[in-house]
């Protein structure tokens, strides 16, 4: 029954001990660096920077399925959109061949897009013929 006791002690002091390392520089953690001398609080925080990481790629994401919205002659239900860093690729599958490159320009066109990797083929019949 004591050794449990002391464990538990021992567990709750090692847990008070983590707990102060992180409280010790408040406004700070492990991976953010400290701010330079005059420089604004904003700006060390990154708040004034442009949204990056996956919020500015799932937008993306939404902004060339939006684009492929607004032709009606494509059917984005098959098409599958991936975007990293304005890199974007397409996979699926279209009705016919002259929407493989259309795709790829609508997607082209949508602000933001760096380059497209268009991995698109055409819908075969059912059957398989």
């Amino acid at each position: 029954m004591k050794s449990i006791q002391v464990l538990e002690m021992a567990v709750a002091v090692l847990l008070v001990a983590m707990s102060i390392g992180a409280w010790s520089q408040p406004g700070q953690t492990a991976s953010a660096p400290a701010t330079a001398p005059g420089a604004s609080a904003m700006t060390a925080s990154g708040a004034a920077a442009p949204a990056t990481g996956r919020k500015a790629d799932r937008a993306l994401r939404r902004k060339i399925y939006a684009a492929m919205g607004a032709h009606k002659e494509i059917d984005a239900g098959n098409i599958s959109v991936i975007a990293k860093g304005g890199a974007v690729t397409l996979n699926g599958t279209v009705e016919d061949a002259s929407q493989i490159d259309k795709v790829a320009e609508i997607a082209k066109g949508v602000q933001g897009v760096t380059s497209v990797t268009n991995k698109l083929t055409v819908k075969k019949p059912f059957g398989g013929m």
